[in-house]
């Protein structure tokens, strides 16, 4: 915009000036093609070429018209007045016809004419250059102090606006967010019994959950200004500034109240004061101090309510978090498999489903995904499905999408020889057998040897209902399983033909086991007495320290405690494949053949499993 305007200016001077230019040029060429010497003038009028004839003193000046001219002839006469008469009257006296006139000159004539031809148009030129750098210069000086201004930005009426009605599998967090709505909508029906709005509410929970998504249906279901910002947009590298918008902020919210303002990712702005990490400098304490002045500060702040989303609300300030600022906590956490299954069937509802899409196999299939993991799938499988050229997303779209996005996409460009192909068989294949065959893991449903993302192949187990709390026996089981794709290379190829395709496997049974002793308590050397410890660098919100509170001795029980875990779930590993040896190789076989299986086809290869009662597992994939 600012390019066009400079361009315009520019455009416009160009044009005054050569306006000015040809003007000028052409009386200058005008003047000189009708001037006449006085010998010639002379000779015309005696010749009767001339009709009249004007002279002006006392300069002596003459303007000659001749015959079928309109405009007069300038005549270079002798300057002497006397000289002129005595010559007119003697070509007058031969020539009859000729009319001479004697006139006083204007003295402003000159003037006029320098002032329209010369000094107007440089003048002209001069006060648009001089108004153009004053308006360049206060635009810098305006640009320059802009940066104090708060980059709020206002929803405006003709966006399209999210409802309640568009948010799914957070019931309760929507209950909590139903009253702030219903309160700004019907404010007397509180205030008759003293109620007061609370002034800020925090939405907390990982990311993906839906906490903006939830802030936009707010803002649709309230129906007044609704402002947000990001918490980034505050912090600035010059001390004061966050301050100052953070002030902005809230004039122009205390100008448009009853209204709603949305900072999203609080903790960049309301890390706790006073920390060492990340530059505890005074422009974001400052930018801290402003923010809770202003939310619950000396001068009352009604009718403007405050959400903010947080991935960490463990690293804000204490003073943000205490009652009068943000007084309503709402956890937005990953969905359970109702919730799950709500939001599926409301991305599906909009989209062409063929008949043979469960959208309960689809909640089971997708444990521990978010809402923006599930929406992505629901998108991926209709990618897959319109590449196709299909008019229904399919059953086998939506399997696609989930590895797709659980696991990477599949590499068939990744070509392996045969003996590795087998090697990963086997692998694959005992983690199956060492799943199928303990109560406590849950059923598998799909088994692979076809290289997807980082992984060689994978397994994936499928929970029948969804459980919040885990007991030993079923930690136990998801150790066993994740240990039998090593027992299964060690049992067919030796200890030396052990490979680092389960790198991944022992870092997370280990993670697992330490899990179980530092912070379950499920050990029976250590006891429930460290129940809650962990052990690693931990940001504390003031400084990353060393959160380890136990002595070197209880260090290495818990290192023995690990050591002995790990052992006997690779023992248990070993019995398993050890007596269903047959069923390895008859399954491997199978994984050659046909390269993915299917639950059901797992069954009837190796046989029913004991009946299952473990609901939890994760996919165990190789590296």
């Amino acid at each position: 915009m600012n390019l066009r305007r400079d361009l315009a200016v520019w455009l416009v001077l160009f044009l005054i000036v050569a306006f000015a230019l040809h003007t000028v040029q052409g009386a200058n060429r005008r003047r000189a093609e009708g001037t006449r010497e006085w010998s010639e003038f002379i000779a015309d009028v005696g010749q009767g070429k001339v009709t009249s004839v004007k002279v002006f003193r006392p300069g002596a000046t003459l303007w000659a018209t001749y015959t079928g001219k309109d405009a007069p002839i300038r005549v270079k006469g002798p300057g002497d007045i006397n000289v002129i008469d005595r010559s007119l009257k003697d070509a007058t006296a031969k020539l009859s016809g000729i009319q001479v006139q004697y006139a006083e000159p204007s003295p402003w004539g000159e003037f006029l004419k320098v002032l329209l031809f010369y000094i107007a148009p440089l003048t002209i030129v001069a006060v648009l250059l001089v108004i153009y750098f004053m308006r360049s210069v206060s635009a810098s000086n305006n640009q320059a102090m802009s940066f104090r201004n708060s980059r709020v930005k206002r929803m405006a009426d003709h966006m399209p606006r999210k409802t309640f009605d568009d948010v799914a599998g957070v019931d309760e967090a929507k209950e909590e967010l139903a009253e702030i709505v219903d309160f700004l909508r019907n404010a007397d029906k509180y205030r008759k019994l003293g109620a007061e709005i609370p002034k800020g509410v925090l939405l907390m929970g990982p990311p993906g959950c839906g906490k903006t998504l939830l802030a936009r249906a707010v803002a649709g279901e309230a129906g007044v200004p609704f402002f947000h910002i990001s918490g980034s947009d505050f912090v600035e590298m010059f001390v004061g500034v966050g301050a100052s918008r953070v002030r902005d902020l809230f004039d122009q919210a205390k100008a448009n109240r009853p209204c709603i303002i949305f900072v999203d990712e609080l903790d960049a702005v309301g890390r706790q004061r006073g920390a060492g990490l990340g530059g505890g400098h005074d422009e974001r304490e400052q930018t801290v101090n402003q923010l809770l002045v202003e939310m619950d500060g000396f001068e009352p702040n009604n009718g403007i309510i405050v959400m903010a989303a947080t991935n960490r609300p463990d690293i804000l300030d204490p003073a943000l978090l205490r009652p009068g600022r943000f007084d309503r906590r709402v956890v937005v956490d990953a969905p359970d498999l109702r919730g799950r299954k709500e939001i599926l069937d409301l991305y599906l509802k909009v989209r062409p489903i063929a008949d043979d899409v469960d959208a309960d196999l689809l909640g089971r299939q997708t444990a521990g995904l978010t809402g923006a993991d599930l929406y992505s799938i629901v998108n991926e499988a209709s990618i897959l499905a319109a590449r196709t050229s299909k008019s229904k997303i399919e059953a086998e779209d939506f399997e696609e999408s989930i590895q797709r996005v659980t696991m990477g996409r599949e590499r068939r460009s990744r070509v392996l020889s045969p003996d590795e192909r087998r090697a990963v068989a086997f692998h694959e294949s005992g983690h199956a057998l060492c799943g199928h065959f303990q109560e406590d893991y849950p059923a598998v449903h799909k088994i692979t040897i076809l290289p997807r993302g980082t992984a060689l192949g994978y397994v994936m187990p499928v929970p029948d209902e969804e459980r919040f709390r885990h007991t030993r026996a079923e930690l136990r089981s998801i150790m066993v399983m994740a240990l039998g794709g090593r027992v299964a290379e060690e049992v067919i190829y030796g200890p030396d033909g052990i490979s680092t395709g389960a790198q991944s496997d022992l870092e997370r049974v280990t993670e697992l086991a330490r899990a179980m002793v530092c912070e379950y308590g499920m050990s029976e050397e250590v006891g429930p007495r460290t129940m809650g410890r962990k052990h690693g660098p931990v940001f504390l919100g003031r400084d990353l320290v060393e959160d380890r509170n136990y002595s070197e001795e209880m260090a290495h029980v818990i290192d023995k405690e690990i050591r002995r875990m790990v052992d006997e779930c690779y023992e248990q590993a070993q019995a398993i494949l050890s007596e269903h040896g047959e069923q390895l190789h008859l399954l491997t076989e199978a994984l050659l053949e046909r390269e993915t299986l299917d639950g059901a086809e797992l069954a009837e290869i190796v046989g029913p499993g004991p009946e299952k009662t473990g609901t939890t597992g994760e996919a165990m994939s190789e590296d």
